[in-house]
């Protein structure tokens, strides 16, 4: 066997080494990243944690009905959990939960709504909870589902509905998403609290993390695995690029120590942000999710103050 000969054969077999290694990453990385499976990714505090504790204990007992809708693509049942307000008010709250989360997750924020007076309307997203699907959204192809539950409000709650927009994490950034759509006029507001500049950027920011590797190739192949399994681009999916479009009063919540949403892409997701409109609070010393346990009081001053500014 000549040398060229040997030096083909081995340069082929070091491309299929590097070809099979790539698609088996492509597809753990979807599998990891995409799938409901158990992981643990973000630690809550203990304090969090018994807040949520009691929160949801509330949430159970608390009048509520449970509502219906169809995923705007994938033909998916989704749920969501309705809390009509002590006194009557076609004033309603959209809560969007954060990564591997679900309504019950948010029973704090809907607690705090809730006693501010407002409906709310806190559903579970595809792939999550008791809605149907195998496969998180990221915030993206839920952003159009979130579309149609604000349409059910406005048939539901009444044509005169005044309707805020609130989410945390995955949430976060899925109300961003949203703000570049064209949302009915009823929706006036809206309120992100630790939400991601794009499905991209975190994952390339937790791959690095986690398994300290770079963004190419893995990402880009990853999104083509995500495309043929979940139908949708995840690397189309920017909330700086909708924020372009917004036209709403926006409010920018980030823990200043948030490690698994860096604080500084909310910097990014401000600046993104053109309407005159918008307020920044970056909570010092609180991490992922953190700002509303670590200041409790001043959180829903800031919150309930800038959501009643709209929704009068």
């Amino acid at each position: 066997m000549t040398t060229r000969k040997k030096w083909t054969i081995a340069l082929i077999a070091f491309l299929t080494v590097i070809v099979i290694g790539v698609a088996g990453g492509s597809f753990y990385l979807y599998h990891f990243a995409f799938e409901p499976t158990p992981k643990v990714l973000n630690h809550s505090s203990s304090k969090s944690k018994s807040k949520l504790k009691q929160s949801q204990a509330w949430l159970k007992r608390v009048n509520k009905q449970t509502w219906h809708e169809t995923s705007a693509t994938d033909h998916l049942k989704l749920v969501a959990d309705y809390v009509p307000a002590a006194h009557r008010t076609t004033k309603t709250i959209i809560v969007a939960h954060g990564y591997m989360g679900n309504k019950e997750q948010m029973a704090s924020y809907i607690r705090l709504w809730h006693r501010q007076g407002y409906n709310v309307l806190a559903p579970d997203d595809r792939g999550n909870g008791q809605s149907q699907g195998d496969y998180y959204g990221f915030g993206w192809p839920d952003r159009l589902d979130y579309l149609k539950w604000t349409r059910q409000v406005i048939r539901r709650v009444g044509q005169n509905s005044q309707i805020g927009l609130f989410g945390v994490s995955m949430g976060g950034a899925t109300v961003m998403m949203m703000s570049g759509e064209k949302l009915p006029s009823q929706v006036k507001a809206i309120i992100e609290d630790c939400g991601y500049t794009s499905v991209g950027d975190e994952l390339g920011y937790e791959l690095n993390q986690l398994y300290h590797l770079p963004k190419f190739p893995l990402l880009y192949t990853a999104s083509w695995v995500a495309q043929a399994k979940a139908h949708f681009n995840f690397m189309t999916a920017s909330s700086v690029n909708q924020l372009k479009k917004n036209k709403l009063p926006i409010f920018f919540i980030h823990g200043a120590k948030d490690t698994f949403v860096p604080t500084k892409m909310v910097y990014q997701n401000y600046r993104a942000t053109t309407v005159k409109s918008k307020q920044l609070w970056v909570a010092p010393g609180a991490g992922h999710a953190e700002s509303y346990t670590r200041y409790p009081q001043l959180y829903q001053q800031k919150v309930s103050q800038f959501m009643a500014k709209y929704l009068k």
